[in-house]
């Protein structure tokens, strides 16, 4: 399979050795992804991780030239409808997610798990995030996608907080308190290398899959 990456900073070096780990040279990396051969870029599958306003400008070429992308930028979920219409009319296999790492997709299961069994017991929801001081949306779009999960599993919108302190990978915390106990869900990140790890997961499990998928749908 040929894998192009879009976005050749921290997280397209990353996707690369991923990549090469598993035994895939990577077909291209660009930082200007719009200015890729099209005829590559029909055979191939873009794995994105640039910035918000990057993608905004840059996924209508990614939908209309590419047979699948895999998504790990942020930050553009207000128009979320948009983008799934320019995917599906071009027919091209989409694969979102707010953050590929495995673990963090394990915590997704967790808390909406928990959320279900706590509904009804009077139990207070509140999501703390801390990440690197360079990351631009706020809060994490994985922090977005736990309070959707608490909202609609628990019945009860949790409180976001979000930090921003030096070079922290990310950080996410989900608690329930209750007048007897309280309940905590953390998952620290030691790198970016997971975030990496499942992205290059999500470029293979697009073989042979078509359509829009968020990756926690896909693995949990």
């Amino acid at each position: 399979m040929k894998i192009v990456i879009s976005g050749y900073g921290r997280m397209g070096h990353m996707v690369e050795a991923k990549l090469r780990e598993r035994g895939i040279e990577p077909a291209a990396a660009s930082e200007d992804i719009c200015s890729l051969d099209p005829a590559l870029a029909k055979e191939s599958v873009c794995i994105d991780f640039t910035v918000p306003e990057a993608f905004r400008a840059n996924y209508p070429f990614i939908a209309s030239h590419f047979k699948a992308a895999v998504v790990g930028t942020t930050g553009w979920y207000d128009i979320k409808d948009k983008v799934f219409a320019e995917f599906e009319k071009h027919g091209c296999t989409l694969i979102w997610s707010a953050n590929f790492s495995i673990g963090v997709n394990a915590l997704f299961a967790a808390v909406e798990k928990a959320s279900a069994v706590l509904k009804g017991h009077g139990y207070t929801p509140h999501i703390s995030e801390t990440h690197h001081i360079h990351k631009l949306d706020k809060p994490s779009g994985t922090a977005k996608v736990l309070g959707s999960i608490v909202a609609e599993s628990l019945g009860v919108p949790p409180q976001i907080d979000s930090f921003r302190e030096g070079e922290v990978p990310g950080i996410h915390t989900v608690e329930f308190g209750g007048g007897c106990d309280r309940l905590s869900f953390t998952h620290e990140a030691f790198s970016r290398e997971g975030f990496a790890e499942g992205a290059v997961t999500a470029a293979i499990l697009c073989e042979g899959l078509t359509g829009i998928h968020e990756f926690k749908d896909i693995i949990i």
